[in-house]
């Protein structure tokens, strides 16, 4: 899909299911120095051909893979959100004039096709970075390729210390070990109750909440009351949430999907089950209260991002233009998360404008580990380092009520022994 030159994709929107700038950065431009090209106000001067930048149109090309087939459609949402991101900067100037061209392949959740998918992207559209490609195992599986021709990476939708361990890598989404123990922190903390019980799925999201959970309630000299996994496709979780009662479980923390909280609330309904719950940024959606009803209100979420709901002016704009580009998506978690993931790559595009910085992909690795404390779409705070690339470093507490979503408590910094804990 072109951000550029296409409008609403077809194809895309039937998936419905749903920078202390260095010197030695600007020096590397001196060789390549000649006439100079007027941005806005500020003159940066030619260069040699960089793929993805052109000085004469003033238009940037990047793109993403995402799952438009496959197991997980839905996950296009995320997409569709990047993407309105960048149609509602085309649609308003762009930055200092550049427009951006986004261009989206298919990638089925597949590993090997997410990276036959950057390739094509690299090669074929050469792109200028990679931008919002969704999946853990997706971007953890294209890494290699991406150092070895030298691409930045920037929002990958994905949890992992793999993610952040690159250079070239610039996560938002944090390791699901720093969500875990947020959500456990504030159980003990907020909520003044210890006995916690955990239900996790069985995968990489549900290990790493797992992991933080541990390590958090251990510094406290605590562990679950009980802690029970299930899959994705489990419905009934009528033995789970059993044993959680037997526990005497004052809080239930449960790292899944949206349709597994729902169940499991259900579940909690009929046998008359009373204790708080807890569940992961990526439920916090309007999608989760058509499959739980009011059952919902009351859940806590733990999240990085700010409530869909919030008056947040990033995410009025998100709201107002996802309602334009993609009027057929609801608005959102999954659309946040994209639109802010895009909004990363803006905010260091920028940096470079009004640096005067070389349009190339190694400015642009400067000016992303320039970020420090800064507001970046739908959340509150985003910092780099060259040394450091977990770009968010906290979260605030989400509760449903009446149908919407509302933070209940700022955000708070994760708790260090997790965050200073070596990845598991």
């Amino acid at each position: 899909m072109n951000t550029k030159n296409n409008q609403n994709s077809p194809e895309l929107a039937r998936a419905e299911q749903p920078a202390e700038l260095t010197r030695r950065a600007m020096l590397g431009y001196a060789a390549a120095a000649g006439a100079a090209l007027t941005v806005g106000s500020s003159a940066v001067f030619a260069q040699e051909a960089v793929p993805g930048i052109d000085p004469a149109t003033k238009t940037i090309t990047i793109g993403a893979f995402t799952p438009v087939t496959g197991p997980v459609p839905f996950y296009a949402l995320i997409s569709h959100g990047a993407d309105a991101y960048f149609k509602h900067l085309n649609d308003n100037g762009g930055i200092q004039g550049w427009k951006f061209n986004y261009i989206l392949k298919d990638d089925g959740y597949e590993p090997s096709r997410s990276v036959a998918a950057a390739r094509r992207l690299v090669e074929d559209d050469k792109i200028f970075a990679l931008v919002a490609s969704i999946g853990t195992a997706q971007n953890i599986a294209v890494i290699p390729y991406a150092k070895s021709v030298n691409i930045p990476v920037v929002s990958p939708v994905g949890g992992s210390p793999k993610l952040v361990a690159e250079p070239n890598i610039f996560p938002l989404l944090p390791d699901y070990a720093l969500s875990g123990s947020a959500s456990a922190e504030f159980a003990i903390n907020d909520l003044k109750k210890k006995k916690i019980a955990l239900l996790w799925v069985n995968d990489e999201v549900g290990r790493g909440a797992k992991r933080g959970i541990d390590l958090y309630l251990s510094s406290q000299k605590l562990e679950t009351a009980v802690a029970t996994t299930f899959d994705y496709s489990t419905a009934d979780f009528s033995p789970h949430v059993r044993r959680a009662a037997e526990a005497n479980a004052e809080v239930v923390i449960l790292f899944g999907s949206n349709a597994n909280l729902a169940g499991a609330l259900r579940a909690a309904d009929k046998q008359g089950y009373k204790a708080d719950w807890i569940a992961p940024f990526f439920t916090a959606d309007p999608a989760t209260y058509s499959l739980a009803k009011s059952l919902l209100d009351g859940v806590y979420f733990s999240s990085w991002l700010l409530p869909v709901d919030s008056d947040d002016e990033s995410v009025k704009q998100y709201r107002a233009a996802l309602q334009k580009y993609y009027p057929r998506d609801p608005i959102g978690i999954f659309g946040l998360n994209g639109w802010t993931s895009a909004a990363l790559f803006g905010v260091a595009f920028e940096k470079m404008l009004k640096a005067n910085m070389p349009l190339t992909r190694e400015s642009l690795v400067e000016a992303l580990n320039s970020i420090k404390n800064e507001k970046v779409g739908g959340v509150k705070t985003v910092t780099f380092s060259k040394e450091d690339h977990r770009g968010i470093r906290q979260e605030t507490m989400i509760q449903a009520k009446d149908g919407k979503y509302v933070s209940v408590r700022d955000y708070t910094p994760y708790p260090e022994v997790v965050f200073n804990a070596n990845p598991g």
